[in-house]
């Protein structure tokens, strides 16, 4: 019988990839829904309701491994009081109810995998390369992000595997970061943001799908990860390089930060800044990226 992999945040952008990679190396997969769905050849679902703290106690029983993906997106709506409190509690939230079934129930997992953020190295652009020894930074993506790890952190104390995999901004067709620019630069107004000197951590949705797997498949994985390209991307090299696909050179001057802080508010920095990150230690264990030039990246996301 195929091990099975439980995952939350399924049918997101990233969890509907990870479907697909997942079923094709053999393993069956089961999905945490908050609406009732019939069950698929493909998927398994399961109900669970977050803010009932609810969760169908049978998709963590049967579950070989879990992949938690869940959360509210960081650049969705303005970073008010309450949408930092969502962010934060529907990162943390699934991975205590889903221990709370595990340590209840003496259930052992062959692994768990959480998605991270190399956010957790702070909003600030330096030319510092953050590696995993990198300490967390005291900003709000940073202690969301170790927020966030310490939960499955916890998982540790039931002797689970367990992997937290830092993702950059994650390239793909049709959904993503890439569909939500691609009106304005094929419009013609593609512009830099800020300076433009701020780093921009990237990596395809199939590689990042890649490492998840391997997470599960290598057992020598344990703790964190930064899954992105150590190219040196900046803002002011991504957008240059994508309005070139459009077939036109940037022609409106740099936004200016104050434009962004109006228009996003404290979120701004978000897209004002970006650290340098390594790869290194991923790469060590025997990954290899297959998209690590960006302009042909690029290229693959838009035809």
């Amino acid at each position: 019988m195929a091990q099975n992999v439980l995952l939350t945040g399924g049918s997101g952008f990233i969890g509907k990839h990870l479907t697909d990679v997942l079923i094709e190396a053999g393993f069956s997969v089961s999905v945490l829904s908050r609406s009732d769905r019939e069950n698929t050849p493909r998927v398994t679902y399961y109900k669970w309701d977050i803010k009932k703290n609810y969760i169908d106690k049978n998709a963590v029983l049967n579950a070989d491994y879990i992949i938690h993906l869940a959360g509210e997106g960081i650049v969705e709506k303005r970073w008010t009081k309450r949408r930092k409190r969502a962010i934060l509690e529907s990162r943390i939230r699934p991975i205590e109810m889903i221990f709370s079934v595990l340590e209840n129930n003496n259930k052992k997992l062959e692994a768990f995998v959480s998605a991270s953020a190399v956010g957790i190295y702070g909003a600030v652009t330096s030319h510092k390369i953050c590696t995993e020894d990198t300490p967390p930074a005291n900003d709000f993506l940073g202690i969301t992000c170790q927020k966030w790890e310490n939960a499955a952190d916890k998982m540790n104390s039931l002797n689970i595997r367990t992997v937290k995999i830092r993702t950059g901004i994650v390239f793909g067709k049709e959904e993503g970061f890439i569909k939500k620019m691609i009106p304005t630069f094929k419009s013609g107004f593609g512009a830099v943001l800020g300076s433009g000197k701020q780093y921009l951590p990237w990596i395809h949705v199939e590689d990042l799908c890649q490492i998840y797997l391997k997470s599960l498949e290598d057992s020598k994985l344990e703790g964190a990860y930064n899954a992105c390209i150590t190219d040196n991307t900046t803002n002011a090299r991504f957008s240059k390089t994508f309005a070139k696909l459009f077939d036109y050179a940037i022609w409106l001057p740099n936004v200016p930060p104050f434009v962004l802080k109006i228009l996003l508010g404290e979120m701004s920095i978000a897209v004002l800044t970006g650290q340098r990150v390594s790869s290194e230690k991923i790469q060590k264990t025997g990954f290899e990226f297959q998209f690590t030039d960006l302009e042909k990246t690029l290229i693959s996301c838009i035809k």
